[in-house]
């Protein structure tokens, strides 16, 4: 396990890659996988919360995860249900707040109340940012922003040559919070598969092959080490990283 005597970063965001192939590799079937992927992000979860880790945002459910089997797109579902059921209180008493990213219209009624429910709950908690990405995409997730904005120049509000950079950030489902420090995604693959494409244009990346389900605290603390060995420059040199210490 790795000591953090380094700072910790302020906004992980996770990409819970490998959980149908864990359940493959144990042949059991792949709802099993999702199971045991939320185990670890309790774990990780409470991690976070130890090292004081101030936004944790992970990727459940992508918008393009409606083309999986209807069965499994069924029984994850059922799962996040039944997560919510049973974590909400639990988030609530640690003081977490929950917050639910991606268009919601496509769930259940009873599901999309849920959401709202444990949002609710949450809201005035002052601990970690805990974000569930579901039925997002950072595509669409520009494109609701653009919306919004072009509304405001289609009433009048706001002229075309005002529109900035961070009016679009300030639009997107993540508005109020910092931008990732650190992108971690399991499972060997290497790629950012439409999460927070806006959000990490200076994120630092971390890929491991582990399979989410197979994630712990050590290998959480690795990927912080390994962040914290590396220069953030933000477009800037080095020698100018050093003068701004420095002074």
């Amino acid at each position: 396990m790795t000591e953090h005597s380094q700072p910790v970063p302020h906004h992980i965001a996770i990409i819970m890659d490998g959980n149908g192939r864990w359940a493959k590799q144990k042949f059991q079937p792949r709802f099993m996988g999702h199971r045991a992927g939320l185990k670890t992000v309790e774990a990780i979860v409470k991690h976070c919360v130890k090292l004081d880790v101030k936004v944790l945002s992970l990727f459940a459910f992508s918008s393009e995860n409606w083309r999986r089997p209807g069965k499994e797109v069924s029984l994850l579902m059922e799962l996040f249900s039944v997560a919510l059921k049973q974590q909400a209180k639990r988030l609530h008493k640690n003081n977490i707040q929950l917050r639910v990213i991606g268009d919601l219209t496509k769930f259940s009624a009873s599901l999309q109340e849920q959401i709202q429910q444990s949002q609710l709950l949450t809201a005035n908690n002052t601990g970690l940012i805990l974000n569930i990405a579901a039925n997002y995409g950072g595509r669409w997730d520009v494109v609701q922003s653009v919306q919004k904005i072009a509304q405001k120049v289609q009433s009048g509000e706001l002229a075309v040559e005002d529109i900035s950079e961070q009016m679009i950030t300030d639009s997107l489902e993540t508005a109020d919070i910092a931008e990732p420090d650190l992108f971690i995604r399991t499972g060997g693959e290497q790629r950012v598969s439409n999460f927070l494409l806006w959000q990490m244009a200076y994120t630092e990346f971390f890929f491991t092959d582990t399979l989410w389900p197979n994630f712990n605290v050590d290998a959480l603390d690795d990927a912080i080490a390994s962040f914290s060995n590396r220069e953030r420059r933000f477009g800037r040199t080095s020698e100018q990283l050093q003068e701004q210490t420095d002074a």
